[in-house]
């Protein structure tokens, strides 16, 4: 495992706590937990009422993103590696189940984008994605920082 040096680690066990009480995913790449909102750095997903369109099929494609993510959680609980605070006072983390990334998880999985404005870290997971047409690169879709523009 890696040497996490002056780096906070974020996800521990609480054995008298439930695993309800320690973890609430909120969208694809936001969680809660043990009540530090946390939100995944440098990757975007779409927001949670954004739609593709697969031909002529519309999809729930930020509703698929935190399926995928609940599902890749399971009952385990994430640990995450802090970078920080961002302007919402949400830490910023990558954070990972059995020493996998979720943001690595999500973006080849075609549902988080590289947040570039943010980051290069993902862009060559990103364009995995793309090249293959996984996910959201096989539809129609807006990028979740041009859908939230008023």
């Amino acid at each position: 495992m890696k040497k996490l040096l002056g780096i906070v680690v974020l996800g521990l066990l609480f054995s008298n706590a439930s695993f309800a009480d320690r973890l609430r995913i909120v969208d694809g790449d936001t969680i809660v937990l043990n009540g530090d909102k946390i939100r995944f750095s440098g990757i975007d997903t779409p927001e949670l009422k954004q739609t593709c369109m697969n031909g002529d099929e519309k999809v729930f494609c930020g509703k698929t993103a935190k399926m995928l993510l609940i599902k890749k959680i399971g009952n385990k609980t994430p640990e995450c590696i802090s970078e920080g605070k961002d302007a919402y006072k949400r830490t910023l983390a990558e954070c990972f189940v059995n020493g996998e990334s979720l943001s690595v998880f999500l973006v080849r999985s075609g549902y988080a984008f590289a947040y570039r404005k943010y980051s290069d870290k993902f862009i060559k997971d990103e364009e995995f994605a793309k090249e293959n047409k996984l996910g959201m690169w096989a539809m129609t879709f807006q990028y979740p920082w041009d859908f939230r523009k008023p």
